[in-house]
Order: structure tokens, then C-alpha cells, then sequence
């Protein structure tokens, strides 16, 4: 089985971290974006798919398979994902797993519960050069033993 690595390039801030570290293993990327965040690069597939609610996500999770590894910061599709038999990566380089997927995605019914009634959430930081570190350190070791 061949290791492809797809993206879920909508907003991705990891996407050259992750073609760089694929050429290194010689493996397949295909990006997966929506006609409002076209992406294409060199030595990546691109697939544009047509704007709409979970567009990406659908098209994505139709074409993983077993042994795939998705790389998001969405946790229904993490979820989606990991359903199929895919390795999943957040952009922070955390690894999305069925002993942690339960917790991150009550953690984000919540904070729509609270914004739908009105609250406020914090949103994300700014990205730091940590976090890209992190999540180069932490997909190379996926390659290391996927491949």
C-alpha cells in the first residue's frame, strides 16, 4: 500500500511544511480545496471542488482509504477520517486519535452551544514558528513509520 498524504488546504498554514517533508519521503500529496481558497503547488494534486458547507470534507472523506494520512484542523473530519482507517494530523501536530477525538469534539459542541446563545469564544492565537516545528517533528515521524 502506498502512504498519500491529503490535505484539507482550505485555510492551511501547513501546506509547504508538508509538501517539503513528502518530496523528502517520496510521497503522494493531494490538496483539496474549495473555488474560494484555490490552491496548487508543485509537486502536489490539486482537486477544486465547488464552494459550499463542508464541500472539502465530503470530497475528502470519499476519497481516503485505509492507511491514508489527513492532514486538518477540523474535528468532524478528523473524526470522518480516522473512521476510515486514516492517520489524521492537526496542523499543530497533534495526532487526532479515537482515545482523544471524543473530547475535542464535545469540546467544540460546546463552544457552538455558547456561541449560539450568545457568548463569546476565544479564537485561536496567532500560529508561531513552535507550532510549525511541532507539526513538521510530528509528521516526520509519521512517515518515518508509515513508509
Amino acid at each position: 500500500m502506498t502512504l498519500r498524504i491529503l490535505i484539507d488546504a482550505d485555510a492551511c498554514p501547513v501546506a509547504d511544511i508538508t509538501l517539503q517533508a513528502a518530496a523528502a519521503y517520496q510521497t503522494e500529496v493531494i490538496l483539496l480545496c474549495d473555488t474560494a481558497h484555490e490552491m496548487h503547488r508543485e509537486g502536489a494534486h490539486t482537486i477544486v471542488v465547488e464552494k459550499g458547507a463542508d464541500s472539502v470534507d465530503f470530497r475528502l472523506v470519499n476519497l481516503v482509504i485505509p492507511g491514508d494520512l489527513v492532514v486538518t484542523q477540523d474535528y468532524g473530519l478528523a473524526a470522518m477520517c480516522l473512521a476510515k482507517g486514516a492517520r489524521v494530523l492537526h496542523q499543530d501536530g497533534m495526532e487526532y486519535t479515537a482515545q482523544n477525538i471524543d473530547g475535542l469534539l464535545h469540546s467544540r459542541y460546546m463552544g457552538q452551544k455558547i456561541r449560539r446563545s450568545g457568548g463569546r469564544t476565544k479564537g485561536p492565537p496567532p500560529r508561531t514558528p513552535q507550532q510549525n516545528d511541532r507539526f513538521r517533528a510530528a509528521l516526520t515521524t509519521l512517515l518515518e513509520t508509515c513508509s
